[in-house]
This record gives structure tokens, sequence and C-alpha cells, in this order.
């Protein structure tokens, strides 16, 4: 078993985590290489999905940014009056704005596609640490953001700090289960951005404890954002809000503002109120400190654009293309009877929800088991040619076959073949068979039957290309492809779009000063959101 630094549930794990991190920032523990390689791919991940989807005008983002340019705009302000210490920038801008601000824009950007890193709290090492709560890596603004107040940072710091707030948010993912009490999964990350944010920038421990009760007192958002028959921009910037109010808490706990103390066995804080104890905290935080067995390490990168808990029936149908090349022949639309996917809760409840069979936005049809699936297919049958040349090779089906944000564009929606396909696809649940082996993998099976009387079928797919136990697709390709697929709708520029990522690549090497631009990029605006009838998708053809 690897070694654990253990907040007993029995101890203040508010000041617990503050003293934790800020010992862990300026420690000289060794992390293994492969931890600094991987939170450097999702870092690097997140940053395309923001900037990409600032370059099709989607509504949060834009909105977001903007509001941050035009209202919390520091340029004509004196900045040794103190504001450098909550400053940041936007993506694609040189401009100082109120550091919260910024988080809320940039985050909202990177969360937009619902298309970067996954966590399923799920830890094999310790007997109750399987508690499958969600979670994404939205929140590298944060780290960033710090930085930009603090002129002594360095871009190893960086990642020391993105591997920290990562660790904070998986770890507590793994022992307490918000959905459950339909309480939206950002919760983690708020509580692990006002930690790192405050130990970066000199917070003490009791003002990091004071901003951390205030985000569990003050700001608990309902699943409700994610609830209804079509999903709202709420979805998406879920992240971005609570991280906003958490950044505005370490602020205010620096300035004074005492919130409440030891959070986590307060009795009517969200933890013990929903699991209820005799005066401890739920559960203990097992946190890593050095090594190879951080939180980041098992999580999950999507490889393009679809909900994670679709990325077994995505895998299952290339498995099905490869083995029956004539199921993407001229005809097969048609010869299609049905297709059957079997998969687990929570997905099946989530993705499979009937509401989703019909999706109107973009936020609703990339959490639609049905609608996903249904583009991949088509888009194997439209390109049949290619699609076949490639055939034995699943890493270049990934590549070929990406879900792009074209795929959930307003056009999109309205295609007739795809809603044709989806008329055909079954979603059933497996029951207890498949939801025990959740989340370790994501256990998924597809089904599908011709009209000839032809039926074939994947298998189970447990660990799918981009899950954290999958060990044989060539992840940094793959990745590389999604992320010059984005890139190219932000910037035509090849030259300047691998400067940025080679930046962003070598981060580790930047000063302070080069981290101030690190965010500084030409963004190219669509003239129409890709969410809006008019919108040119062939601008964007390969």
């Amino acid at each position: 078993m690897s070694k654990f630094h253990i907040l007993k549930r029995s101890t203040n794990q508010a000041v617990g985590l503050a003293e934790y991190a800020k010992k862990f920032l300026t420690s000289n523990s060794a992390i293994d290489p492969k931890v600094i390689e991987r939170v450097k791919l999702f870092h690097t991940d997140s940053v395309v999905c923001g900037i990409s989807a600032l370059a099709l005008k989607t509504n949060a983002p834009t909105l977001l940014r903007k509001e941050a340019l035009d209202y919390y705009n520091l340029k004509n302000q004196n900045l040794s009056s103190g504001l450098r210490n909550y400053r940041s920038k936007v993506f694609g801008s040189s401009d100082w704005v109120a550091a919260e601000k910024a988080i809320v824009a940039n985050c909202s950007a990177v969360r937009e596609w619902d298309s970067n890193g996954t966590v399923f709290g799920y830890n094999k090492e310790i007997k109750g640490n399987q508690a499958g709560e969600f979670g994404h890596n939205d929140f590298y603004p944060v780290v960033i953001a710090a930085a930009h107040t603090q002129n002594n940072i360095t871009g190893k710091d960086v990642l020391r700090g993105m591997i920290l707030l990562d660790e904070i948010r998986g770890r507590l993912a793994e022992v307490f289960s918000l959905k459950s009490y339909k309480i939206d999964h950002v919760v983690h990350g708020a509580i692990a951005s006002a930690v790192t944010y405050g130990a970066m920038i000199g917070a003490t421990t009791e003002q990091i404890e004071s901003a951390v009760g205030m985000v569990v007192s003050h700001y608990i958002p309902w699943r409700a954002i994610r609830a209804g028959k079509q999903l709202s921009d709420s979805k998406g910037a879920s992240a971005a809000i609570s991280t906003e109010v958490a950044i505005t808490s370490v602020r205010r706990a620096m300035a004074g503002f005492i919130g409440p103390k030891d959070i986590f066995r307060n009795p009517e804080s969200i933890f013990r109120y929903f699991q209820k104890t005799e005066g401890d905290s739920p559960f203990d935080i097992a946190l890593s400190e050095e090594g190879t067995k951080f939180a980041l390490m098992d999580m999950h990168f999507k490889l393009g654009l679809y909900e994670h808990q679709s990325a077994g029936a995505l895998e299952g149908v290339i498995k099905l293309i490869q083995e029956n090349p004539e199921l993407i022949e001229g005809n097969s639309l048609k010869n299609i009877k049905d297709i059957i996917i079997t998969a687990y809760e929570p997905a099946f409840g989530i993705i499979g929800d009937p509401a989703k069979r019909d999706p109107k936005t973009r936020q609703s049809a990339d959490h639609s088991m049905v609608f996903i699936v249904s583009r991949l297919l088509k888009k194997a049958i439209d390109n049949s040619a290619k699609i076949k040349s490639i055939i034995n090779n699943r890493d270049s089906l990934w590549k070929e076959l990406i879900l792009s944000p074209l795929d959930y564009s307003y056009e999109a929606l309205k295609c007739n073949d795809t809603k044709e396909l989806m008329g055909k696809i079954k979603f059933l649940h497996g029951g207890k068979e498949y939801d025990d082996k959740y989340p370790e993998g994501i256990p998924t099976k597809v089904d599908i039957n011709f009209a000839d009387g032809k039926n074939i079928s994947s298998g189970l797919v447990m660990f799918p290309s981009g899950h954290s136990s999958n060990t044989k697709c060539n992840l940094k390709d793959i990745l590389n492809n999604k992320n010059s697929t984005l890139l190219n709708y932000a910037n035509s520029n090849i030259s300047e779009t691998d400067k940025l990522l080679h930046s962003l690549n070598n981060i580790e090497n930047m000063t302070n000063r080069d981290l101030e631009e690190v965010y500084n990029c030409k963004i190219e605006l669509s003239n129409v959101s890709i969410d809006e009838s008019g919108f040119d998708a062939s601008k964007y053809s390969k």
C-alpha cells in the first residue's frame, strides 16, 4: 500500500488541509516525473478546450470574459495600493483584471465543452474510499492567478500547486458523494481552490480555515443545475462560479472576515447533515505527499467532446467497426435494426435520461448517450473509405472519429441521419453486475442487431481509451490530435498554435514574468456562435 498523510475524522480537517497545503508547497518532497508529465497534459488539455470555446463564441465564457474586461479591469487603477495581491488575466488578453473575475471567466471557458479531465473518486488501496464522486480538471486558472499575485512563484511552483489542487479535490471525491444528496460535484473543487489559492498567496492557516468555512456554509450549489429537460449555461459554468466565490472567500478571510471554523465536523454543514455521526467528520482524508500515487494519476482524459460516462460505449462502437467493417457500408444506416447499450448507474440515470433523447441544446446533447453514439457512428458511415483504410489501428480511429464542437452545433442538433440512428438505440441498465464495476471502470456493452438477423456484440468494455487504467492507447498522440483539432477553431496560424503548445508543455521552465503572459494568445473569433443558426462549419473543415 502507498503511504498517505491521513487527516483523521476526529480532527479539524479544514485546519489539516491548510497545514498540509502549506507544507506541500514549500517542501522538497520528490514528485515522480510521471506525475509532472500528467498534470502538464491535463493543464494543456484544459487551456485548449477553453480557448476554442471562446473562439466559437459559446455564450457563458464569452459573457464572463467580457464582464471581467469591461467591469473589473485594473488598468486604470493604482496597483501599488494592494490590488496586485488579487489580479490575473483572462484567456487572450494582456489586461489585468480582478483575480476572481479572471478565474470565473477562464474556468467557465475550460469547462464549456465538457471535454477536459474527469475523476470518478476511486482509490482501490483504502477501504471505503470509493465514493465515486465526479469532478473535472477545471481549476488550474486558480493556480495561475496565484502566480500573478506572488512574484516569487515560478513554473515549477505552479505545477506543484496544480498537483495539490487536484490532490485535495480528488481525495474528497473518494470519500463523499455529493451527487447522492443532489449537490453539485463542484463543491470539492471549490474547497480545493480555496485551500490551494490561500496557501500559495500566503494566507494563514486560520484564514484558509475561514475561507473553507465560508465556501461550505454560504455557497452550496444543487444539481438543479444539471436537471430539467434541456440543460443551460449553468451546467458548464458551475465549477467557475463556485471557484469565483471560493477565491472571494479567501480574499475576505485575508482582510479579516471570520468564517465558520471546523466545518467538516460542523453538525449542520453538508457533511454531517447528510451523513450522521456522533461528532466526528464522516470520513478520513488520505493525501499523498511524494512519489507517484497522487489523485491525478487516477483521473481520465476525454479524447474529444463527450460525457465521459459514454466513453465505454464509444470504445465499444469503434471495436465493433474494427471487427465488422460492414457496419459502416453504404446502406448500413438502413440495415441496422437496433442498437442496445447496457451500462451502469449513475450513467444510465444521467446520460440515459429520457428527456435527453431529443436534445435541443449543445449542453443537453453532450449529456445524451443516444446522441453521442449516433454522431460517432454517422461520422464513421460518412467517411467509410477513410475509416476502412485505418481500421486495424484503434488509435487512428479515435483520432479520425473525434467528436468535435461541430458535432454539437446548431445544425448538427437538427441532423436527420443522427436522429434516425438515435431512434434505433435502446439504453439499458445492467443492474448490480454493472453497478459493482463502477467507479473502478466504465462498464458498458454495445450490441447491434441487423435487419438480416445478424447480431454483433462488443462484449464488456471496462477501461476505454483515455481511462487512467487503459494501457493500450497512445494517449499523447491522441491528445495531440485533439489539441490540433480544437486549436484550429481558435487560430488558423499553425506557427502561433505550435508556440502556445510549446509554452504550455514546458511551463516548468517559466519565470514569474513568463507566467504573466501564459494565457495571452491570439484568438480568432467566429462571426456567429456555434450554437446559433448561420454558424459556418465549413470554415473549420479539415
